[in-house]
């Protein structure tokens, strides 16, 4: 994981300010967090007790003294802003092998409609739906009759509209203390709140005043 350094070096100053926690540690967490998709605020509580998380990212057993999951939103944030982590991996991956000897083609032949599906990064309704989905599936494991109280699946597919129902979804669970307290409920709770704070925050850095909102199929 030692390229990772070459990737960050300009997003960090090496005179200024205290001296950052090791960012291929970060990274690891973030990888973490993909595979298993959790929010960063998860991911950082699975490292307490998972000893496979802890040994991929050279951790003591014992060890408790972990990072604050706000350092990890704002390593992902600012440090990673605008970097493909999958592209990255894969370009490294494939030039490790090259040099180790592992690949000896000169040409590599990708199956792009199985790539494409399941690793071109979604669009943030896209995201939303989808963990949206993954909450309320976990959620009838949990509480079968619980559908009924639940909001309306949004159709629109405007951004706004689907930030509206996921908020009313989370506003609906919170209602009931206990459900939202299921470990396997609580996570699903936690990744879809990150989300929405990522896009509500994207949205106010970026739309334009004077635009009109709008979408495409």
């Amino acid at each position: 994981f030692s390229f990772v350094y070459d990737e960050l070096v300009v997003n960090y100053s090496s005179s200024m300010g205290r001296g950052a926690i090791n960012p291929i540690m970060l990274f690891k967490y973030l990888l973490l967090k993909v595979i298993y998709e959790l929010s960063d605020e998860d991911v950082v509580e699975r490292t307490l007790y998972d000893m496979s998380f802890k040994y991929f990212l050279n951790l003591a057993p014992e060890e408790t003294n972990l990072i604050n999951s706000s350092t990890l939103t704002k390593f992902r944030k600012l440090r990673l802003k605008d970097m493909n982590l999958l592209d990255l991996l894969i370009n490294k991956t494939v030039e490790l092998a090259i040099k180790e000897g592992v690949l000896k083609s000169k040409a590599i032949i990708v199956d792009a409609t199985h790539t494409k599906s399941r690793y071109n990064q979604k669009s943030a309704s896209e995201e939303l739906l989808k963990r949206a989905k993954n909450l309320r599936k976990t959620l009838y494991g949990v509480h079968p009759g619980i559908k009924e109280e639940l909001p309306n699946k949004v159709t629109t597919g405007v951004l706004e509209d689907i930030l509206e129902y996921c908020k009313l979804l989370i506003d609906s669970i919170n209602e009931k203390p206990e459900t939202a307290a299921n470990p396997a409920v609580k996570t699903k709770l936690n990744y879809l709140m990150e989300a929405i704070n990522d896009d509500l925050e994207n949205l106010k850095l970026s739309k334009d005043e004077d635009a009109k909102v709008g979408h495409k199929t």
